[in-house]
């Protein structure tokens, strides 16, 4: 992305002469103007017309960036934030990285370009230590949501994956299921990886955990209704079903249906999330519900603190996580008539 310092390389004058042509002040001579204005087309530089006359004062605006707009979760997250970031006097704009933390760095960065106060990231990507130096170079107020952090200047909120995941699968086994198999997510996201830690975990205490009771998904209810086809092939035995995500545990109960299967007699069925699309279906699918708003709360108002430079309940620019705590709740999908 061009700055204005490139812009002034290459017409061969001051960023100073630059920012006059820009913003109309000052003389510039005719020449040097169209050297400028042609060097401008040629860098594709447009200029932040936010900044003019900012001068290093707030917008009173935050950002979100999530992984994937299209799934049910993150519009229940974004209007969470934006009623946050509304009591506070914010305003909100949104960015989509479509699961790529290259898109998710630019997104940073163009919103810094605009003057935003602060960003939120929704980082279900692997979001590893070089991304946290990359946002730590752009130097913008940052809270990473649903992500543990190495790091001692960006905040991050998360659910407790781990326990939420052991919390379905002990459900499971306490309404009878035997056989227990698990649809995750994909293996570089970090809640995927937790939850299918808490599944392997909770069956490997009771010498129950199968390899082969796992099937791979992408957190699409395509994903779940194709994995679920593939479990009831290669195991009919199968009992219950732990979906890492609510949309594949829909997609699961379509496979379901169309295996001729009943639930939850034949095999229960548990997700996680807690959205509310779960409950337009017939039986209503239980979850492992997250505080969506809660998590929103929390990030919103620590990230204002940092904007404000404040000392929030975690200190400024602490690393120590917000972790909160996951509900069951239980519909349709895994409540027995016998």
């Amino acid at each position: 992305m061009a700055t204005i310092r490139d812009v002034a390389k290459l017409a061969g004058v001051s960023v100073a002469t630059v920012s006059r042509v820009i913003n109309q002040s000052g003389y510039v001579n005719k020449q040097t103007e169209d050297k400028i204005l042609e060097s401008m087309h040629q860098l594709q530089y447009t200029p932040n017309t936010l900044a003019r006359g900012l001068a290093n004062k707030k917008t009173d605006s935050i950002a979100l960036i999530i992984p994937n707009i299209t799934n049910p979760f993150f519009p229940e997250l974004v209007q969470a934030v934006e009623d946050a970031a509304s009591r506070y006097g914010y305003t909100l704009l949104l960015g989509n990285s479509y699961n790529s933390e290259e898109n998710a760095l630019q997104y940073v960065q163009i919103f810094k370009n605009r003057f935003v106060d602060g960003v939120l990231i929704f980082a279900s990507h692997q979001f590893d230590s070089k991304d946290v130096s990359e946002i730590d170079k752009i130097e913008i107020p940052t809270v990473v949501i649903d992500k543990a952090l190495d790091n001692n200047q960006i905040f991050s909120a998360k659910n407790r994956n781990f326990t939420g995941a052991t919390m379905a699968v002990e459900h499971l086994q306490s309404i009878g299921c035997k056989h227990i198999a698990h649809i995750r997510g994909p293996e570089k996201l970090y809640p995927a990886r937790e939850r299918f830690r808490g599944y392997h975990d909770t069956l490997q205490k009771t010498g129950e955990f199968r390899s082969s009771y796992v099937e791979q998904g992408d957190f699409s209810m395509e994903s779940g209704l194709a994995a679920t086809m593939r479990l009831l092939d290669k195991h009919p035995e199968i009992d219950g079903i732990f979906a890492a995500n609510d949309l594949m545990a829909a997609g699961s109960l379509k496979a379901l249906q169309r295996k001729g299967k009943k639930v939850p007699d034949e095999v229960a069925l548990i997700g996680y999330d807690g959205i509310h699309l779960l409950e337009m279906f017939e039986p209503e699918i239980s979850t492992i519900a997250i505080p969506i708003y809660d998590i929103g709360n929390a990030a919103v108002s620590v990230l204002i603190d940092q904007i404000n430079g404040k000392e929030s309940r975690f200190g400024i620019h602490s690393n120590i996580m917000d972790e909160f705590d996951v509900q069951l709740i239980q519909r349709a999908s895994t409540i027995k008539t016998k």
